[in-house]
């Protein structure tokens, strides 16, 4: 009898950015609203099933939407009261998350804009494909 495997594979084509920012997660977004003209709205939770059998724990999500270049963008915050969305990147307070294309000088503007916030310690492109959790950052 042949046996068939069913290989799983991610669709990891985003890109991440790590922030660390002591602020709470309404606040990052409006300073990044106000200074870099973003339009970030509160959405539902980002929810994810560490257990089988236990209910999911909620992370807070943004959302904006720019209509040319149909380009995606969300801010999840890493931490809840019950534990972290991405465990092994404990440092960091939130993730920016870009679907679609952006070009380097796009992102470049982005990440120097985030970290010339005074309330960001730091922003930094993150490879997800490197996460041992990446599959919590699946939308």
């Amino acid at each position: 009898m042949n046996k068939t495997y069913l290989k799983l594979s991610l669709d990891l084509d985003f890109v991440l950015i790590a922030i660390t920012a002591s602020l709470k997660d309404y606040m990052l977004c409006h300073k990044i609203n106000t200074n870099l003209n973003f339009n970030f709205e509160k959405v539902e939770d980002h929810e994810v099933y560490f257990n089988i059998d236990e209910d999911p724990l909620p992370f807070s999500k943004y959302y904006f939407y720019v209509e040319q270049g149909e380009i995606e963008y969300y801010i999840l915050n890493n931490r809840n009261a019950e534990g972290f969305l991405i465990p092994e990147m404990n440092k960091v307070d939130f993730f920016m998350i870009i679907h679609q294309y952006i070009d380097k000088e796009d992102l470049n503007f982005i990440l120097n804009g985030l970290n010339k916030l005074p309330d960001i310690q730091v922003a930094a492109q993150i490879d997800p494909r490197k996460l041992k959790s990446r599959e919590n950052l699946i939308m």
